[in-house]
């Protein structure tokens, strides 16, 4: 039947059914007495009109993962689409690297995806299903690196990441977290400041760079970084003193809280969280220079979150390095010059990409299908630094730059931060050879990352015989120098 394009928006039918639907409403019999006919709200025009809708009562919503309730609505409406498993083919060529979620890949039971643990947490709440060893690992034995969440966002808008923390921090609530390898590495934390509970000197790697005793500018190194890794730090001090950025660094840093916010124990993470910023005002500094991925997303986003304030808000501002060395060279104020002979590739790791988001508070109301009111723009892995990056990679001379198949806030997490490899190494020794067996494919011969997580695990899971190495992306900034 031919459609007559002038009754393209003809309401009439819509009109009869909501007749009809008063009507019926009448006859208690087909209805039952418990109904109660919806009515137009007046905001939206009268019925008829395009844009007419039935009210919805609102009810309370605050984005605070420490009430997991926040989130039912979340949890209840993921409609199991396995966008969080799968990248989109329009963002993906081919289907041989097209999974996003490494956890749901190590294990294909749907519990081990957003989807399963979305029902999990739905059936917690609701006291249809009780903890046990088992549901536990479930939960845990999952990166929180936000791949799921920025794919939801794509079509539904509802806050997957949010409602993994809080079933994280409900599950410390309920006292049958943190598991023990997380447990033993907190406790490290509290005694010795750092997750290895080392005594040494968290500073011996600046004896040989100029860092100065008071400046605008401070460098947080980290954890990994401080003991694990000491020529990033040297590197990252080295780029400051070719940019001519004078730097110090705090007396008494300490661990900024990564791990304790990512497993869900809230009052030891404020407590951190509140001698970190406090600690950063003291010192007088403007602004926060990281070069270890995790570390800048815990004082960008994370810290923010438990605090209950704006990124905005913190009193001073964080950047990592890549952001200051990619100014400097499209200002043309940092060239370089020394050529590397290496197919290179950069991965994007979590906390650099989709996860590093400013953190704005939210509480308000939640209404007509699931829509906030006041509304509130949403963290949708856009703010990564995706170019900053590129503009150093593509400044490299004499290497041959590509790029994995799956990149940007697409790119396959290899479980080696938040806390993952401490308690799932088997899961972190999976998503890395998976990620190394990409970079086979390509060709690529040298990984280059802003996490010295990511950094060591690529290190240790590559097979040597297939030449693939990965270095810090200040390490290679220094060696083109």
């Amino acid at each position: 039947m031919a459609i007559d394009s002038n009754s393209r928006f003809d309401m009439s039918s819509s009109k009869a059914n909501m007749e009809l639907a008063k009507d019926i409403a009448k006859d208690k019999s087909l209805t039952g007495a418990r109904y109660k006919l919806s009515e137009l709200d007046p905001e939206y025009g009268p019925m008829g009109s395009s844009h007419a809708r039935f009210k919805t009562p609102r009810t309370p919503l605050e984005f605070n993962i420490e009430d997991a309730s926040n989130f039912k609505y979340d949890m209840d409406h993921c409609i199991k689409c396995k966008g969080c498993y799968w990248v989109e083919h329009t963002y993906n060529p081919g289907v041989k690297f097209n999974v996003r979620c490494p956890s749901n890949l190590f294990n294909d039971f749907d519990a081990y995806g957003a989807m399963g643990k979305m029902r999990i947490g739905v059936g917690l709440l609701e006291g249809d299903i009780e903890w046990t060893p088992s549901l536990v690992n479930i939960l845990y034995s999952c990166p929180l690196c936000g791949a799921c969440d920025v794919a939801c966002k794509r079509n539904l808008d509802l806050e997957i990441e949010l409602s993994l923390e809080s079933l994280r921090v409900k599950a410390v609530q309920d006292g049958v977290a943190p598991l023990p390898a997380h447990k033993s590495a907190v406790d490290k934390i509290l005694e010795t400041g750092n997750i290895y509970g080392s005594k040494e000197d968290r500073k011996a790697w600046a004896k040989d760079v100029k860092v100065a005793d008071k400046a605008d500018v401070l460098y947080y190194v980290g954890d990994n970084t401080s003991f694990k890794n000491p020529q990033i730090a040297q590197a990252t001090a080295t780029i400051l003193n070719k940019l001519g950025i004078d730097f110090m660094l705090l007396d008494n840093e300490k661990n900024e809280g990564n791990v304790v916010i990512s497993i869900g124990m809230m009052d030891e993470a404020k407590k951190i969280a509140k001698e970190t910023v406090d600690a950063i005002k003291a010192s007088g500094a403007t602004t926060v220079v990281c070069s270890d991925a995790e570390v800048y997303r815990t004082l960008k986003a994370d810290i923010p979150k438990v605090l209950n304030i704006a990124t905005a808000d913190l009193g001073f501002k964080v950047v990592h390095i890549m952001e200051l060395a990619a100014k400097a060279i499209e200002d043309g104020t940092l060239t370089l010059t020394t050529p590397i002979d290496s197919r290179i590739a950069y991965h994007d790791a979590s906390s650099v990409s989709r996860l590093c988001d400013d953190w704005t508070p939210y509480k308000g109301e939640r209404g007509w299908m699931g829509m906030i009111y006041p509304g509130q723009r949403r963290r949708r892995g856009r703010q990564g630094l995706y170019k900053e990056a590129r503009t150093i990679m593509a400044a490299v001379p004499g290497a041959d730059n590509t790029e994995f198949i799956r990149i940007r806030e697409n790119a396959l997490d290899i479980c080696a931060g938040r806390g993952t490899d401490i308690a799932f190494p088997a899961l972190t020794k999976f998503a890395t050879e998976k990620r190394l067996e990409e970079a086979k494919y390509l060709g690529i011969e040298t990984i280059v990352s802003a996490d010295p997580q990511c950094r060591d695990a690529f290190n240790t899971y590559a097979d040597p015989k297939d030449g693939v190495k990965a270095i810090d992306i200040t390490e290679l900034i220094v060696a083109a120098l």
